[in-house]
């Protein structure tokens, strides 16, 4: 598969810096943490998180994902999807990583949620351009942005003034999850891989080159760790 023409334009900048954004905010969550050892380890997570990135990057830049879409399971799932997932499972089901998670302020987690809504605008730009197929923007069948364009005001009600009651804030991160979920089932149905199903006439390209390969592999496992936090944090509650 060639790198598209159109690949490089003002939607890759805005996905980069999207990109940073997310990394700061998730940073700036852990300095926020109410253990006192959490900020002490945030910078090493940072540091990983930036190698993660590069490495990424890397991979996708010299044509790792896009080179060979026939493989099963495709190497952009083998090597930037399944590593995340394996470190949530050892996060979440491990002392210290409970100890991590359950340390980091909702108010915050729940602001990282407006990197949505860049995240939506970028894939528009992306349709219009060919990149990736109509569904998986608003005008088809992608409802994510709600949950971006919803967060700070969640993140106020639910945290500063304290007018929302653990149950809704619990069903606003479970029906978010859902609509990441529902994007995530599009975009892999779409992607050019033995799992297409649908949009072959315009599938899922932009995912497997750079920089847009960081949404599957860094953007869209910070969102989702941030939900299973909240869901864990206030359930607890």
């Amino acid at each position: 598969m060639e790198i598209p023409d159109n690949l490089f334009s003002y939607y890759a900048v805005v996905f980069a810096f999207t990109v940073i954004i997310t990394l700061l905010l998730f940073y700036n969550t852990m300095l926020k943490s109410v253990n006192s050892k959490t900020p002490k380890i945030a910078l090493y997570v940072l540091v990983f998180s930036i190698i993660w990135i590069i490495l990424q990057s890397v991979l996708s830049l010299n044509g790792v994902f896009y080179s060979n879409t026939n493989l099963l399971p495709p190497r952009i799932v083998l090597l930037g999807i399944l590593p995340m997932l394996l470190l949530f499972i050892i996060l979440f089901n491990t002392k210290n990583g409970k100890q991590f998670i359950d340390s980091l302020p909702l108010f915050h987690i729940t602001l990282i949620n407006c990197v949505r809504i860049p995240v939506e605008i970028v894939l528009y730009w992306l349709f219009i351009h060919q990149l990736v197929p109509q569904i998986m923007t608003f005008e088809g069948l992608n409802f994510d942005i709600l949950a971006g364009i919803s967060a700070p005001i969640i993140a106020y009600l639910g945290f500063i003034s304290l007018k929302l009651n653990r149950n809704l804030l619990l069903i606003w991160n479970i029906i978010s999850m859902v609509l990441l979920l529902n994007i995530i089932i599009l975009a892999i149905l779409s992607v050019p891989s033995p799992f297409q199903q649908i949009s072959f006439d315009q599938p899922n390209i932009a995912i497997l080159y750079f920089p847009f390969s960081l949404l599957p592999t860094f953007i869209v496992p910070v969102v989702i760790f941030g939900h299973l936090t909240s869901i864990r944090q206030l359930i607890k509650k």
